[in-house]
């Protein structure tokens, strides 16, 4: 699975970052998924950082 974060919408709150720091980094003022693809071990957070993006910036793929 591939975790994108879209950086046209989103409006680096950091909450990813902090959810699944494994997976989220900020890079200049917006989010980015710098690990991919996740890790089996990460999905569950990698999910978790999707659903609560108060913007739904994060898109996981298959």
């Amino acid at each position: 699975m591939t975790a994108i974060v879209d950086p046209n919408i989103c409006i680096g709150c950091t909450l990813c970052t902090q959810l699944c720091p494994s997976i989220y980094r900020m890079e200049s003022e917006k989010a980015v998924a710098y690990t991919n693809p996740v890790p089996k071990e990460s999905l569950d957070c990698a999910r978790n950082g999707a659903e609560q993006c108060p913007v739904q910036a994060i898109v996981i793929e298959p």
